[in-house]
């Protein structure tokens, strides 16, 4: 998965200043809405040795009110915290509502350091992804805001920063021979961090994957995304104070998003009549929806059935596949086409939905997932999901 990441993504110098500030300053009114609307908020921060995860957290931070958040720099357990489950140390750490807490590295140390380092035994480890994914929809389902970021560089990226840190006092002190150990096992921790991503980014705790190689752009990509989760989870419009530089006079004032006319018509019109099933939850290998489970890849039809989608080749949307879908009439067919997106719509399936006035929607099936609750009360919609790789 790291592998298809591209790491050539970078700002200018006055696209990088252009944007920090103006994401800096909705974050710093978002975090006053946190507040106001009594909503925990964890950020989760994981990636490489030198990957910019301190300087990172320094920009969200740095125009947030110092009385809303905690940073919590994760080590190796001590003391009490070792003779706890490994997730005990981090409850005890969880933030109260209106607070804001900071994993600079987290619980996922169980599926990655401590899988490579020994610290567990591969039962433990194993089950570890179960536990996370358990622990995390419990936080969300509490009302917590959940972000989670991987900053990914490349290899030769951390050596030059490595080799740099040596050469500065000031940051001579980050680098330990722990590094230098870490560092001679990348294929194995890279071979972690996929497995991690693939099993843990959930429909209601997602991984970012951020690209790391320009720290200016990981920067940006972040604060943008906290705008963006949190504008959508308090609704409310923080950019809009923010004038750009096409807008001239005052700044305009921060406001809860109102609805049209035609928008209330529209769910007025939906609330009448039997919505489609909803999806609880998915996650790798899992997808719950009206409350039933299925392990298997799974297709909704228009009218509200559910069926296993039994299929020769796991990886591949035949035209046999689709047919039964365009059978039922729907306005708009979602394709899931897994959680990294291995499956491959075969052009003949494709063809046949284009040509029956369909409108077809390809994405990841996390993305699936969501613009299909989206669209679940709007139009006749069918979704074709793929719950694997």
């Amino acid at each position: 998965m790291l592998e298809t990441i591209d790491l050539n993504k970078s700002l200018t110098k006055e696209e990088y200043a252009r944007d920090l500030i103006r994401y800096q300053v909705a974050l710093h009114a978002l975090g006053y809405q946190v507040y106001v609307q009594r909503r925990p908020v964890i950020m989760v921060y994981e990636g490489w040795d030198a990957g910019g995860k301190g300087g990172n957290i320094k920009r969200v931070t740095e125009k947030l009110d110092p009385r809303g958040y905690v940073v919590y720099p994760i080590a190796a357990p001590k003391g009490e915290d070792k003779t706890h489950h490994y997730l005990w140390r981090f409850l005890r750490r969880l933030p109260e509502k209106g607070q804001i807490a900071i994993f600079d590295r987290s619980w996922y140390g169980r599926v990655m350091v401590e899988r490579i380092e020994g610290f567990c035994t591969e039962e433990e480890w194993k089950r570890a992804y179960r536990e996370i994914n358990h622990f995390e929809r419990q936080l969300v389902d509490f009302g917590t805001i959940l972000f989670k970021f991987w900053i990914h560089i490349g290899r030769d990226e951390q050596l030059r920063r490595f080799e740099g840190r040596k050469d500065i006092d000031y940051k001579a002190w980050k680098l330990t021979d722990e590094d230098w150990r870490n560092r001679e096992k990348w294929d194995q921790y890279q071979q972690a961090v996929d497995e991690m991503l693939l099993k843990t980014s959930t429909l209601t705790a997602p991984w970012t994957i951020v690209e790391g190689n320009c720290k200016w752009y990981a920067r940006i990509k972040v604060l943008k995304t906290l705008v963006d989760g949190l504008s959508h989870e308090l609704n409310y419009t923080p950019l809009a104070e923010i004038p750009t530089d096409t807008e001239k006079g005052g700044k305009k004032k921060g406001k809860k998003k109102k609805k049209s006319k035609k928008t209330e018509m529209t769910e007025a019109t939906s609330l009448s009549e039997t919505p489609l099933p909803m999806i609880d939850q998915f996650e790798y290998g899992t997808i719950v929806i009206d409350g039933q489970t299925y392990e298997s890849d799974v297709i909704i039809f228009p009218d509200g059935a559910v069926e296993r989608w039994e299929h020769k080749d796991e990886h591949v949307l035949r035209l046999t596949d689709v047919k039964k879908v365009i059978e039922a009439k729907p306005e708009t067919v979602i394709i899931g086409l897994g959680t990294v997106g291995n499956v491959k719509m075969r052009p003949k399936a494709e063809k046949c939905l284009q040509e029956a006035g369909i409108d077809v929607m390809v994405h990841r099936t996390n993305k699936a997932c969501e613009t299909y609750k989206e669209l679940r009360t709007q139009r006749k919609v069918a979704a074709i999901l793929h719950i694997t790789c």
